[in-house]
């Protein structure tokens, strides 16, 4: 039997929005096991992951506004996460595994591996069930950067078992080798590779995880390949540095995710500052520009910019993760920053599939933008002016290096298609080709009246 004031908890406890879903936790189905018994409302809000940022928020929201209700005198609220296993195909070791996260980078010695390992003991840290799987064949890093004095392998039935380090579940190539073999180069052709690479990330006894992190290797080759058609990646972080030949081969990284349907959800650039002893200002030795670049073409709405610190590289030679050394530190807030991001964007893929605005082509020349209910129009030839790649536009000083003139008054889309989450791509009649984060070409349009 419904108990009197069970409509109006759930009516309070719509008043709590999810930042990231755009919707309340009632109507995202968020409540669960509600009971009113003797003044005492207990219910559990179902999380999309353990992992949740805004968790304790809702926890506290969800007290005081279901508190309030007369004839309430306690109010009990548990915390708990949906799984999304089971969603795809996967391998025997990966049945449970409920997200994937890529962390890749084109272009070697840019910070990828001290990435995917303090961003998986960050999402640890936050209540997750985390496993980090190091793809590096010929440089593997994992067992340096987390330290086991025991790395022997055991097979758990027919799978092989993981080793732990604080919690957080590991596999690397690095593992295999016998003391005799660790000074030694891996000299395996591709095949081989893609084999190993097979044997260990699907046969591997992963068990429950929340997220697999994987520490992708440089380049855009079998490994890579191989990775995306084996496992369902849900999501990538792009890894880069401020040079202009990291944001060169980033970019191709970017675009083979997107060729292999797997959206970027965030980008890290490293090494992008410090700052001296001596006074508070932030100094970048190897310039700027690069990641606003990718945020204007792409259209990222997560970027985390990293500091040079003489603490950092110490951490990763020392075997202990920087973020388990130093929690409170700066740089453990920006790590936490760059998971809190990567957990909302993969919530919202899941959630909702990463719905994104659709764009069409109208007879008038116009191009169209829909987003729900609300549509936005822009010219054809004024959205082909204000294309930012390389060629248009200065990626370094935002200046026009195209005049009106040059743009013939009959341009016009002959092909759009998606790019990632947040873009747009799109062929122009001139032979040209352009990429538009829906952000930009929704402020630069005119909403439409219906």
């Amino acid at each position: 039997m419904t108990h009197p004031l069970e409509s109006l908890v759930l009516e309070k406890l719509s008043q709590i929005q999810d930042p990231d879903l755009g919707a309340d936790i009632v109507s995202l189905g968020f409540i669960k096991n509600l009971n009113i018994s003797d003044g005492v409302a207990s219910f559990t809000i179902e999380l999309t992951t353990p992992a949740c940022p805004v968790k304790d928020m809702f926890k506290s929201q969800a007290e005081s506004l279901v508190g309030a209700i007369p004839g309430i005198t306690r109010v009990v609220v548990s915390l708990s996460s949906r799984s999304y296993s089971g969603l795809k195909p996967m391998a025997k070791g990966l049945a449970n595994v409920s997200n994937v996260i890529a962390v890749s980078s084109c272009k070697g010695g840019v910070g990828k591996s001290t990435t995917a390992v303090n961003l998986a003991f960050t999402l640890a840290a936050s209540g997750a069930k985390v496993g980090v799987f190091d793809a590096d064949v010929y440089g593997p890093s994992l067992p340096t950067m987390a330290y086991l004095p025991n790395t022997q392998l055991y097979f758990d039935g027919e799978l092989i078992k993981p080793l732990s380090f604080k919690g957080v579940k590991l596999m690397s190539f690095g593992y295999t080798a016998s003391p005799e073999d660790e000074q030694n180069p891996a000299i395996l052709r591709g095949p081989m590779v893609s084999q190993v690479i097979n044997q260990l990330v699907t046969q591997t006894n992963w068990g429950d995880l929340d997220y697999l992190v994987i520490d992708m290797p440089p380049g855009t080759g079998d490994i890579q390949i191989t990775l995306t058609q084996l496992v369902p990646i849900t999501a990538a972080v792009i890894v880069t540095t401020p040079q202009r030949i990291s944001f060169i081969d980033v970019v191709k990284g970017i675009e083979m995710f997107d060729k292999m349907k797997v959206p970027t959800v965030a980008v890290v650039e490293n090494m992008s500052y410090f700052e001296c002893d001596s006074c508070a200002e932030k100094h970048y030795p190897f310039g700027r520009g690069a990641l606003q670049s990718l945020v204007n073409e792409f259209g990222f709405n997560h970027t985390v910019e990293f500091p040079i610190h003489p603490d950092i590289s110490p951490a990763g030679d020392s075997g202990t993760p920087f973020v388990l050394d130093h929690p409170q530190s700066p740089i453990a807030t920006l790590y936490q920053q760059l998971a809190n991001s990567v957990v909302r964007e993969v919530s919202r893929i899941r959630h909702n599939g990463g719905v994104t605005p659709s764009v069409e082509l109208f007879e008038s020349g116009a191009v169209v933008v829909s987003q729900g209910t609300t549509r936005f129009e822009i010219q054809s030839k004024a959205l082909r002016l204000k294309c930012r790649c390389a060629r248009c536009e200065d990626e370094f000083t935002g200046s026009p290096l195209i005049v009106e003139s040059e743009i013939p008054d009959s341009v016009v889309p002959i092909g759009m298609s998606p790019i990632g989450n947040y873009a747009i791509g799109i062929n122009w009649s001139d032979n040209h080709s352009s990429i538009y984060p829906y952000d930009y070409v929704i402020a630069l349009s005119t909403p439409v009246t219906a």
